[in-house]
Formats: structure tokens, C-alpha cells, sequence
């Protein structure tokens, strides 16, 4: 089947054609031209979304999600502009953890499913996380840095895991001794492991997973040190991170200021205030920064009660924080379209930059810039914007999905 789609523009990774008419056959892109006769069209095609970190949707955890739970999620992230998703774990059991990457691994070999968003890998955030940072993961079940569990964890998801969110510092957890008593954690929970961050970041590496740092307590010379081990981004920048000093810049002063780094962010207006994100973007700039959602199950249901790594979270006001402690915020229930929407609206960037931001940078980041692009033989996964630019259809494989 062939079809054609016209635009005022397209915003590709490389540049803006004016007055598109791409062709699209089967479900790909097979020849792009302009005709300067179509000067009435309003609308901006942009590649669809691709968002790193998501833990659910629609009531739905990836973490236990069923294979219908996990088709509906899918759908609701199309119907936001998303293409391609990385569904995201939280810090739980070893068992729970095996279950979940087992049924992922499932979920992304059943390959693409019309009209849903598609799984290309799994972001592990967790285990290995510093107590002193843990947000809403529970510390009684964080884990050293392991080599052993993490290949565990691999051979269970069958070598989809494309992602780890790990604390880089050493002593991120206490000594086993600490979780012994009453009301601790017995140190047989614990396999002892002589492993350290940097070993496990450079493990992962080499089997081809990257490694992004967060939920961390790290030191700029502890950050520096896992960036030349192998680090490739930052999780949730800000949040969940040593703050910023002026004498000793950690972890946050690190990511903003090494220019190689990736990192993510969460821009719902909560999670990090706007002259924050305008500081992210500027240290950032255009070819490293990510936007992610970290959206959890509430996303796209009304405010109440809900669970997020088995805690008790509550819903408010665009807000998610555990309920025993409102302080601490619990994932979001951010969509990627609303992302890209307040990214413009807290930095004047223009709708070409934004794109990026949820697109190709998380797609060069992964070493996956193929996901993103717009040339003639590539998927036809487009996200199309009215003249306000707000997303108003989205393109997977050239069809539409339904509202």
C-alpha cells in the first residue's frame, strides 16, 4: 500500500524541508520531495518520540503488568507520540526482578504491534543505588554492585537489558553488618560481592549495555571516574542526586558540566523548576540533553491512591509523592508530548529542538540513531503538529493511531 503525507515542514536530525511529500509504502519512507504548491499547509511532521524511561501508564507497572496490561500501556504511549519505549524497572526482589525482565523479554520479541509503541530494550534502574539517594526505591532491597547478579539479570531479560541506572560511588550501600537487628536486613539477603561500581559499569559496557548514573550520593571525582569507566548519561538530572556546592560539585555539577555526559530530565514543572531546565538545557545543550517522562501506572488516571515498588504513592495536583512521606516524589505522570510542550514553554526552544530532545538524542545516546531517522527505506514513525504546535496525530509505520 502506498500513501503520501504533506506538511508545511519536516524536521529531520539533519535539517528542515519546507513543503514535504514524502511517500510512504508498506510502512516505509521511499522517496521525500517538496512541492511549494502546498503553501496552505500549517502542520510540522517531526520522528515520533522514543522515551528511555517509563515504568507504566493507564494503571498498568511494567513490573507486573500482564501481556493485555502491557498492550494497552503500549497504546497509550502511541497515542502521546511515543514510538519506541525502554520500560523501566524499579528496585525490587531478585525473584520479582527475574519475573519481570522474563516477561519483557517476551514482550519485546513478539515484536511490533499495530497501532502501540514498540519495546526495543529494558532500563534496569536498580538494584545498584546509594542509600543515601534511594527516592522511592526501598533500601532494604538495594544490592551492591554485582557482577554476578547483574549477568543474572541479563541471561533472565536474554540480553534486552540496554540500560542501567547505577550509584557510581563506592560504599553506596552500608557494610552488610548495618542490616543485621532488629527491623534489619539480614546480611544472607546480601550476596557478598568484592565488585565496585566502576567494575560492573565496565562489565555492562562491554556487553554492549549503557550505563547511566543516578540515585547517587557521588563525589565530582567518584562521577569523573565512572564517566572514564564508561558512563554514558545521567538518570532523572537533579533529582535523586547529591546537590550542587560550590566547593565540591558532585555528582549534579559533574553532569552539568561534562560535555560528553548525556543526561536526562523529567520536565513536568515538578520535579525541577523552570530556570533549573533552562540551566540543563544550556549546560546540556542541543546533542545531550534527554527528556524522559519516569511516568508510573497513575499516568493517565485521576488522583488517588497507587503503588510504585511496592509503596504506597498518592496522586495530586500533577504530583506523585510516596504518601508516608510527601516530601519525596514517586516517579510522575508525565507524558512525552507534554514534556516536549513545557520544554518550549520554560525556554522559548523551538518545536525542531524539543523533537530532539525526545527523539534523537535518547536514540544517539543508545547508539541507536537509526530509530530516528527520516530518510527514504526508514520506518514512517512521525508525530504531526498543528500550526500551535501541539501534537495532533501520530504516524507508526505510516498509519495513524486512533484518538
Amino acid at each position: 500500500m502506498t500513501q503520501t503525507l504533506t506538511a508545511r515542514r519536516l524536521i529531520t536530525p539533519e535539517a528542515t524541508l519546507n513543503f514535504p511529500v514524502l511517500t510512504i509504502t508498506d510502512g516505509l519512507i521511499t522517496h521525500i520531495a517538496s512541492d511549494p504548491t502546498l503553501s496552505h499547509e500549517e502542520d510540522t511532521l517531526t520522528a515520533a518520540f522514543l522515551d528511555i524511561h517509563t515504568h507504566g501508564a493507564m494503571g498498568h507497572d511494567v513490573m507486573t503488568a500482564s501481556p493485555s496490561d502491557l498492550h494497552q500501556l503500549q497504546l497509550f504511549l502511541a497515542q502521546h507520540g511515543v514510538a519506541h519505549y525502554l520500560p523501566t524497572t524499579v528496585t525490587a526482589s531478585i525473584d520479582a526482578t527475574l519475573r519481570a525482565l522474563e516477561a519483557l523479554a517476551n514482550l519485546i520479541e513478539s515484536g511490533f504491534h499495530e497501532n502501540e509503541a514498540t519495546p526495543i530494550g529494558i532500563h534496569l534502574e536498580g538494584p545498584f543505588l546509594s542509600h543515601a539517594k534511594p527516592g522511592v526505591h526501598s533500601p532494604a532491597l538495594l544490592q551492591p554492585p554485582s557482577i554476578a547478579l547483574f549477568d543474572r539479570f541479563q541471561s533472565a531479560a536474554r540480553g534486552h537489558i540496554k540500560l542501567l541506572t547505577l550509584a557510581p560511588e563506592p560504599g553506596a550501600l552500608p557494610s552488610t553488618a548495618a542490616f543485621g537487628g532488629q527491623g534489619g536486613v539480614s546480611s544472607k539477603a546480601r550476596p557478598f560481592s568484592s565488585d565496585t561500581a566502576l567494575d560492573l559499569i565496565r562489565h555492562a559496557t562491554s556487553l554492549g549495555t549503557k550505563i547511566s548514573l543516578g540515585h547517587s550520593n557521588a563525589t565530582a571525582a567518584e562521577t569523573l571516574a565512572a564517566i572514564a569507566a564508561g558512563a554514558a548519561s545521567a538518570t532523572h538530572t537533579f533529582n535523586a542526586m547529591r546537590p550542587l556546592d560550590h566547593r565540591e560539585p558532585g555528582i549534579l555539577g559533574t553532569v552539568l558540566d561534562q560535555q560528553t555526559l548525556f543526561a536526562e530530565l523529567i520536565c513536568d514543572g515538578i520535579h525541577v523548576a523552570p530556570p533549573l531546565v533552562r540551566l540543563w538545557l544550556k549546560a546540556k545543550g542541543l546533542t545531550h540533553a534527554i527528556l524522559v517522562t519516569d511516568s508510573m501506572s497513575a499516568t493517565g488516571m485521576p488522583d488517588g491512591p497507587y503503588t510504585l515498588a511496592g509503596a504506597a504513592v498518592t496522586v495530586a495536583n500533577g504530583s506523585v509523592f510516596v504518601t508516608a512521606d510527601p516530601i519525596t516524589l514517586a516517579g510522575s505522570i508525565l507524558t512525552m508530548d507534554q514534556a516536549v510542550a513545557n520544554l518550549q514553554a520554560f525556554t522559548q526552544a523551538p518545536l525542531a529542538d524539543a523533537v530532539r530532545l525526545a527523539s534523537h538524542n535518547p536514540a544517539a545516546m543508545l547508539g541507536l540513531p537509526h530509530l530516528t531517522q527520516l530518510i527514504p527505506n526508514s520506518p514512517a514513525n512521525l508525530n504531526r503538529f498543528n500550526a500551535q504546535n501541539q501534537l495532533i496525530t501520530t504516524y507508526l509505520n505510516g498509519q495513524p493511531i486512533p484518538a
